[in-house]
């Protein structure tokens, strides 16, 4: 078990309430930013940021594989890797349907990390 996967219990990104303060408050605890960090990482390639935003603006909520694919010119692979990839930093959930598989975003750990970046004016910082 990675460092990480042992960190998890310690920091509930389901959990409706903020993770912590923002970053302008105070200094994230290494366990939490051990957790958060795979999360922020997978929105740090330009694709899956997109991917991550057509699933989350989804009419309904969800978006077929079928719909994300031909939006890039990447191949069909390349765009299950970047899905399998955010999945895997639990930003979004996916479920198959007959051969297709939909994605829904999970609006709890955005929530999370929007509230960890979050700058207030006294928190801390300039703005």
């Amino acid at each position: 078990m990675s460092k990480q996967q042992a960190s998890l219990p310690i920091l509930d990104l389901n959990a409706d309430a903020p993770c912590c303060p923002p970053l302008a408050r105070r200094r994230v605890p290494a366990e939490t930013a051990a957790v958060l960090a795979p999360t922020l990482k997978a929105l740090g390639d330009p694709v899956r940021l997109q991917l991550m935003s057509m699933i989350a603006s989804a009419e309904g909520g969800e978006a077929c594989v079928c719909d994300l694919t031909p939006a890039f010119d990447l191949t069909g692979p390349t765009i299950s890797h970047h899905l399998k990839t955010l999945r895997e930093a639990g930003l979004v959930e996916a479920e198959r349907r007959g051969t297709w598989v939909y994605y829904r975003a999970r609006p709890q750990i955005l929530r999370q990390l929007a509230a960890l970046l979050s700058i207030e004016p006294g928190a801390g910082s300039q703005v």
